[in-house]
């Protein structure tokens, strides 16, 4: 006797998600491919091993992995600040969060362009120290932390919501240290999650565009081309090559997809150890 299903309308609610599925990932991914084995294999080659296109994958993946790397330490800190202390106007600064969720990422980008250029207040203060931050690889990471603060913050506040305080005072009885309490009792708790942080905002940093194309300069020169704006290039042209913006963005979503697929492979061996 077949077995009823205690969720009703399991083959229409299934049916729904994979055509919903497959209209918003499936076949977009699928057209990228079919663009991109347009070229073949030495056209390809050729393609992605041209100066500037080594380059502006060089600058989008440096600049995201050091954007990522300062979020987790920043992450950290702001989530625990939200977790474990009460202030006025904790809710509006837990809220400001989700800011860069909501706000459009071409007005992001025009106004850190604005604040960090030499004439900018906070431009200028970089400036006095030797810092040029705007159409500079530094303005680069910074709207990258920008756009990837969130992925990390609220990554991790649901784990420290749920570690309770015993853990804390146990180590405190134990006469722990409060460095020594925080890396041998929190952060193995709260690893896992900050790896997940740290790959959403990894991808999303190699793949932005709105917040960095201002910001950026976009020479050559200087280094400070992205591959979103290369793929750009190539669609906005008098000649679109579309085969070409495909092959670009074909490589951007493998590494993209190699770097979360290595990372939640460290992800899980960081749970297990820690539920052992």
């Amino acid at each position: 006797m077949k077995k009823k299903s205690i969720i009703p309308g399991f083959g229409l609610s299934m049916g729904i998600t994979i055509a919903m599925l497959s209209l918003i990932i499936l076949i977009p991914l699928a057209s990228v491919l079919a663009y991109s084995f347009r070229l073949s294999w030495g056209e390809f080659i050729d393609l992605i091993t041209r100066p500037n296109v080594v380059q502006a994958f060089a600058t989008s993946i440096g600049c995201a992995l050091a954007a990522a790397v300062l979020n987790c330490i920043f992450g950290v800190i702001l989530a625990w600040v939200l977790v474990r202390y009460d202030f006025p106007g904790k809710r509006l600064m837990d809220g400001m969060i989700e800011l860069p969720f909501a706000l459009p990422t071409a007005v992001a980008g025009i106004t850190l362009t604005k604040m960090y250029s030499d004439g900018g207040v906070l431009g200028r203060l970089l400036e006095s120290v030797g810092i040029k931050a705007a159409y500079s690889k530094t303005g680069i990471v910074i709207a990258m932390i920008f756009i990837g603060i969130p992925f990390v913050v609220r990554a991790i506040q649901p784990v420290l919501e749920k570690l309770p305080d015993t853990y804390e005072e146990a180590a405190a009885m134990l006469g722990a240290s409060r460095f020594t309490t925080f890396w041998k009792v929190i952060f193995p708790e709260i690893r896992p999650a900050l790896l997940t942080g740290f790959g959403l905002a990894l991808a999303r940093g190699i793949g932005e565009y709105g917040s960095v194309i201002y910001i950026s300069g976009n020479s050559e020169k200087n280094g400070t081309q992205v591959v979103s704006y290369i793929i750009m290039q190539k669609l906005n042209s008098g000649n679109v090559d579309y085969e070409g913006a495909a092959a670009i963005a074909l490589v951007l979503l493998i590494i993209s997809f190699l770097m979360l697929f290595f990372i939640n492979i460290i992800q899980h061996i960081a749970s297990r150890r820690t539920n052992a």
